[in-house]
């Protein structure tokens, strides 16, 4: 029967993306940005049109929806959840998707930046999509697959099981969330309302990827308190801040301890922003590792480069604060294997090959596991996310 469904997700995408919901993570509001609202309220208004009659948005911005069981056998109750916004890293204003029909394998170039030239010897995935429709931004913004990918192939799954309930299955529970982007997208939450056993999240990469093993994320941040005098009148009293920050960043290691220099299982530490004026600056830092342990490490290394720095420098201080961010969802998904079987099960029903990689990232699903709802990562099909050579496969949408 699958076979002969008229997908409806390449029109569903089609129409997010160009729906700006990039989030803020300067803005304390929740969510981030109010924007982020305009999709969740149009998903609320299709999901209610579908017939899903409990679908609704709170005043935070979550989308809640359940699909109603058509069953009497007894199965847990799974919930699958996607994230309205969009990264701060790129422009999502104006997008403006573009379908490449049939592509032939060769490099694409954008047509509203000729500089932007998405190549196939930067992303060889591409190759897998030969013969087959893509769809990427036009050059100037990113195209926002991560994670409006994984909301449109939810919506496509409702409107399929809402159009076909000779398909039998159990209870299916329907969470958008706003903010995954700034960290905070599990932070209002209400599980009790979402009221699933297990749930999986929809925001993975390529075809067949199945990810239950994440990061372990902390922040961190340096503040500089300099000595601070008239420029006139500066000679033996000035101390700049922003002089010896921009010290400490010199003093991080070249080659190792960074995002741009390690890969697989490797951990690092990456300055994020920086702030501040002669007086006082500042520092932030993400710090990341797959064992949970390993943060500490990290942490007292990067206090020890600031702290060699600043004793030089008599009168200075140095505020050093760390704040935890989530956890390596492995720590929970291994107390329960049945949740990552069942999906892998899934993905062999249907002919795909699984391919179980760590995350070096996270995911809403890294929060919501330590919160009580299991909850490992399946692919969208979602490539070179956050930047404005971000395209998807038509195909792997389909296929999920």
């Amino acid at each position: 029967m699958l076979n002969q469904y008229s997908y409806t997700v390449t029109d569903r995408f089609l129409r997010y993306v160009q729906i700006d919901t990039q989030s803020d993570p300067d803005n304390g509001a929740f969510p981030s940005s109010e924007k982020q609202k305009d999709l969740s309220r149009l998903l609320v208004s299709e999901l209610l049109e579908m017939g899903i009659h409990d679908a609704a948005m709170d005043e935070n911005g979550y989308v809640y929806a359940t699909i109603e069981a058509n069953t009497d056998k007894k199965v847990p109750v799974i919930c699958f959840c996607a994230h309205v916004d969009t990264a701060p890293d790129c422009s999502g204003t104006n997008v403006k998707p573009i379908v490449h029909k049939d592509y032939d394998g060769h490099d694409i170039q954008l047509p509203d930046d000729a500089d932007q030239i998405i190549r196939v010897s930067d992303y060889p995935y591409l190759k897998t999509q030969m013969g087959k429709s893509i769809i990427t931004a036009s050059g100037k913004t990113l195209l926002g697959g991560d994670d409006k990918s994984g909301v449109a192939i939810i919506m496509d799954l409702a409107n399929y099981l809402q159009s076909h309930p000779s398909v039998q299955h159990g209870t299916i529970k329907i969470l958008f969330t706003p903010d995954e982007e700034t960290g905070r997208g599990t932070e209002k939450v209400d599980l009790n309302r979402v009221g699933a056993d297990f749930g999986y999240t929809l925001d993975g990469g390529e075809l067949g990827s199945f990810e239950d093993e994440t990061f372990s994320a902390d922040s961190a941040k340096l503040r500089v308190h300099g000595v601070i005098a008239h420029p006139g009148y500066a000679k033996g009293k000035l101390i700049n801040a922003l002089k010896i920050v921009g010290e400490i960043l010199a003093g991080l290691p070249k080659n190792e301890f960074s995002p741009e220099t390690t890969s697989g299982r490797e951990g690092f530490v990456h300055p994020v922003k920086i702030e501040g004026i002669a007086e006082e600056a500042s520092i932030d830092f993400i710090v990341r590792d797959f064992i949970t342990a390993n943060l500490a490490k990290h942490e007292t290394r990067l206090k020890s480069i600031a702290e060699g720095i600043i004793k030089q420098y008599p009168g200075v201080k140095l505020d050093f604060t760390v704040k935890e961010q989530y956890r390596n969802m492995k720590e929970i998904l291994q107390q329960y294997p049945e949740v990552a079987e069942n999906a892998i099960k899934a993905y062999k029903n249907v002919g795909l090959t699984v391919t179980n990689e760590p995350i070096r990232g996270g995911t809403d699903g890294s929060r919501l596991s330590f919160m009580g709802l299991p909850c490992p990562n399946i692919f969208t099909g979602m490539q070179a996310i956050h930047s404005r050579h971000e395209w998807i496969g038509i195909s792997d949408m389909e296929n999920q």
